[in-house]
């Protein structure tokens, strides 16, 4: 999707601060954190949101929460914890229609967040 800016950060056509990257996904920083540490894991596919994804996606949808379990360990987040989120919509917070889960921690969270 060319107008995509996940689309476009997964093809290097757009900057960010990548730190993973593998045949499936791509994590980056986020540009306005909302913790010490939040990132977003990114399917090099593109799907607009979670709604859109199918049974063939499965597989894709748990590498995404692998590689942000595995991203919070390697920051250290395990010991207190941290918070992964899907936002699916505008009124979930969705800004970019490109799904991706987030990986917030070193901070304390609240419930119920919104």
């Amino acid at each position: 999707m060319p107008d995509c800016l996940f689309c476009r950060i997964v093809d290097r056509k757009a900057p960010a601060r990548i730190v993973h990257e593998d045949d499936r996904a791509v994590a980056i920083e986020d540009i306005h954190p909302q913790a010490p540490v939040h990132l977003l894991v990114l399917p090099r596919k593109h799907l607009p949101s979670l709604k859109e994804a199918l049974a063939e996606d499965e597989a894709l949808l748990g590498h995404l929460l692998l590689v942000a379990a595995r991203l919070a360990r390697e920051r250290g987040l395990e010991p207190k914890g941290y918070r992964t989120v899907i936002n699916n919509g505008t009124w979930a917070g969705q800004s970019v229609f490109h799904l991706h889960v987030h990986v917030l921690g070193g901070r304390a969270f609240h419930w119920p967040p919104g």
